[in-house]
């Protein structure tokens, strides 16, 4: 079998080599049906205990109550950022708050726009999103229909360190880029939705955890795909569901139960992971530059510039060659971005780390 590098890429991201292996195992016949996850009806007793299995262990992992649902949909980011104000607004509430740390955040804002006059309650495009905001920094509307923020940017690398106080009003989060990665309190929130692709599972559905008191907000001139309420009503097989994105998801939620003991254990092991490339860049006298600002950095991503452009070309390509792939920053920003989500190994942060202070030892004047 072909060697596996270790993939830094910011998503779809590497997954935990265990599940792999089922998958590769159990992708000509599944026991039981005796048939493939590609072949199976969405509406067969298997798959029916897959995404039953999956929901229960997503339950689990973050002790949702039945106040909540959780839906398995389709359309990733870019459809929930329109579904979400399509779903939450109202007559008497036609505007919400959103919280702008980054480029997913500005993303969201501008679908929302689209449907309704958004509020900015903050923006550090100022500081170049370096940093997160304090509940201080805020200006919130008390009569918004929610409040929306963007819990790690990954193209910027800064996270929040806890969710912000929106009072009354829903906290809606996108946690596409952290979910799971530590436990949450998740009566704070109305609503966190999440893409797969980069702590869940492949590419193809997206996980929304809902408060159910805020499903009756929608209203029957939504398109029935729309609407959040019909998907919960029919338990996320409003049509025909991603069922191998979904039977993934169900595999690394088992094994964030079981392989690794819970989102506590998995917290410590993302902080541990981060910390090993943080300190190989404060201790580098200036040859690395971290985008983030330290009391904001992500635990996700970690972005950082080197002195020149040749220099960062030269770290992806030798990066690249040993077998460290990946690393390139977004276009946006440029330099470098290291993805370290929850099933990049420690070993391969480890051998980035110690690739970083090798090129550094080479190159810095």
């Amino acid at each position: 079998m072909t060697q596996r590098a270790y993939n830094f890429a910011a998503g779809p991201a590497t997954l935990p080599e265990t599940v792999l292996e089922q998958v590769q195992r159990e992708m000509m016949a599944l026991p039981g049906p005796k048939a493939s996850i590609l072949e199976i009806s969405h509406r067969s007793p298997t798959f029916k205990e897959i995404i039953e299995a999956a929901e229960k262990n997503i339950r689990t992992l973050l002790g949702i109550s039945d106040d909540y649902s959780v839906l398995f949909l389709q359309g990733g980011g870019r459809l929930l950022f329109s579904m979400i104000p399509m779903n939450l607004l109202t007559e008497s509430q036609p505007s919400a708050d959103y919280i702008l740390t980054g480029s997913w955040g500005k993303a969201a804002i501008k679908e929302a726009k689209k449907l309704g006059s958004m509020n900015v309650a903050w923006d550090g495009a100022d500081d170049k999103y370096t940093y997160t905001p304090s509940d201080t920094d805020l200006k919130l509307d008390p009569n918004a229909a929610y409040v929306h923020y963007t819990c790690n940017e990954t193209i910027e690398g800064v996270q929040f360190a806890a969710e912000p106080q929106a009072g009354q009003v829903p906290l809606v989060c996108d946690a596409s880029s952290d979910f799971m990665h530590k436990p949450l309190p998740i009566d704070r929130y109305g609503m966190i939705y999440a893409c797969a692709q980069k702590n869940m599972g492949p590419a193809g559905v997206s996980i929304v955890v809902v408060r159910k008191n805020l499903l009756e907000r929608s209203s029957d001139e939504l398109g029935s795909y729309l609407d959040f309420k019909l998907h919960a009503d029919q338990g996320s097989l409003m049509n025909t569901a991603p069922t191998f994105a979904i039977y993934v998801v169900r595999l690394v939620t088992d094994w964030l139960l079981n392989d690794i003991g819970g989102l506590d254990k998995m917290y410590s092991i993302n902080q541990a992971k981060a910390k090993m490339l943080y300190d190989t860049i404060d201790s580098s006298n200036g040859f690395y530059d971290g985008h983030a600002r330290k009391d904001s950095r992500s635990l996700m991503n970690v972005s950082f510039r080197l002195p020149s452009e040749e220099l960062t070309t030269q770290f992806i390509d030798q990066a690249d060659a040993a077998d460290l792939t990946a690393l390139a920053g977004h276009r946006s920003v440029g330099g470098v971005r290291a993805s370290i989500y929850n099933a990049m190994p420690v070993a391969g942060v480890e051998a980035l780390r110690d690739f970083m202070i090798d090129f550094r030892d080479k190159h810095a004047k």
